[in-house]
């Protein structure tokens, strides 16, 4: 029967959430029963326990993992992270939003994701080039430039993607500088990578402003999470006209309602890996930040940082999800009911993923394109797609989250039904 959900494996989490975000669609969207089972897990799962000696003789055996979702708009991409409390089912559900994200934007990309179960802040720089060279080396096996593409996300950088890709280029004997994205500019990296992520954002943020007749001149924003995402996309809003009035890391918060000097918090953030004491501010807790008197707010972090619990304190009135998943199932649902307009991770952070599909793109032909040409385009393919979505939103009275599945669901599974099913 169209729309008929499977039977579920009784996930826990984001995943669960990932899940059900695509069960509605595909009830939205009638869509035939067994596509939505092959959609709804994903096509193959690789986990790797490996050891690594450490600077002091001593001997740890990490656990990593990557996952695809699916593969049927072409070679997976996605994000290697290193978090302390990684488990397989949050690699399932950020390998599942990297397929509805390439979708979205309309790149020929499948969805992938990956990381080690590690706290990195423990590790000494010779310690975390042997953990990632000794992690590349378990997942090679699915590693290419026409299978799939690492990128940089979490507590890894450009400084990771090139041991990535120095590690596959040694097994190959020759350099592989489209193997992974989000690398340094002189081997292989593409400009605008910084930016990219909190450009795309910007782009949805001044529509959807727009849309809702609030102007980014003088707009109130606070942003949760201040990390290469959170202090670019600072900047970027403030360079618009905004007016920065709360900064959260992942322990402590500052605000000031006169407006924050960002040039300034960045500096202090780079210097001391925390935004509490930054000069100018007042201090309050972390919670505290997301029930902030403001226009904006942007969950710029980790996974479920609006839950059921805080939800009925935000008072801004749009939400950017500039992080996966940061809005649980039971936040979303009281968002809506007192018309807190979201604008969803898979379309809010979709910036990286475009920047990285123009690096690979760029490294296949060994031909550079300049800022200017990079952030056209990006401009061009973040409001083509924010606009697809307001568009789906306002043809079917949805919301923001909603219309976005709708959107990326119908493209994958069309593209499925053209290739067909194996036999």
């Amino acid at each position: 029967m169209a729309g008929e959900r499977p039977p579920a494996s009784a996930p826990n989490g984001i995943w669960a959430q990932a899940q059900g975000e695509l069960d509605e669609a595909a009830e939205r969207l009638h869509l035939d029963a067994g596509m939505h089972k092959v959609l709804r897990v994903p096509k193959r799962e690789l986990t790797v326990n490996f050891p690594v000696t450490h600077d002091d003789g001593r001997v740890e055996v990490y656990t990593g993992y990557r996952v695809h979702h699916n593969v049927n708009m072409g070679p997976a991409n996605g994000g290697i992270r290193y978090v302390p409390n990684l488990d397989l089912d949050e690699v399932r559900a950020l390998s599942m939003f990297n397929t509805w994200k390439a979708a979205l934007v309309r790149i020929p990309f499948g969805g992938a994701a990956g990381g080690v179960r590690v706290n990195p802040r423990r590790l000494s720089e010779g310690e975390r080039q042997g953990l990632t060279r000794r992690y590349t080396t378990e997942i090679g096996i699915l590693l290419g430039p026409g299978k799939d593409i690492p990128a940089p996300d979490v507590n890894t950088g450009s400084q990771t993607m090139a041991w990535m890709m120095d590690t596959l280029s040694m097994h190959r004997g020759h350099t592989v500088a489209a193997s992974v994205t989000g690398k340094p500019l002189s081997i292989g990296g593409t400009r605008g990578r910084r930016s990219a992520t909190a450009r795309g954002a910007l782009r949805c943020i001044s529509a959807t402003a727009a849309a809702a007749g609030t102007p980014l001149e003088g707009a109130r924003v606070a942003i949760q999470g201040f990390g290469r995402v959170g202090m670019t996309l600072a900047e970027e809003l403030h360079a618009a006209g905004a007016r920065i009035v709360g900064l959260a890391d992942d322990r402590e918060a500052v605000t000031n309602a006169r407006g924050i000097d960002v040039g300034r918090a960045v500096d202090w953030m780079r210097e001391h890996d925390a935004v509490a004491g930054l000069p100018g501010t007042e201090p309050m807790t972390k919670a505290e930040l997301f029930g902030l008197d403001c226009d904006i707010l942007v969950p710029a972090g980790l996974q479920g940082e609006i839950t059921r619990s805080n939800a009925g304190t935000v008072r801004a009135s749009i939400v950017a999800e500039a992080a996966n998943g940061a809005t649980t199932s039971a936040a979303d649902t009281i968002l809506a009911e007192r018309g807190v307009t979201v604008i969803p991770d898979i379309l809010c952070t979709a910036g990286g993923t475009v920047l990285g599909y123009f690096e690979w793109v760029q490294d296949m032909q060994a031909f550079f394109w300049t800022d200017a040409e990079i952030t056209a385009q990006l401009d061009r393919v973040m409001d083509e797609a924010m606009g697809g979505v307001q568009a789906m939103a306002a043809a079917e009275g949805v919301d923001l989250r909603a219309a976005a599945m709708m959107v990326a669901v119908s493209r994958v599974a069309e593209a499925t039904t053209l290739r067909g099913l194996y036999p």
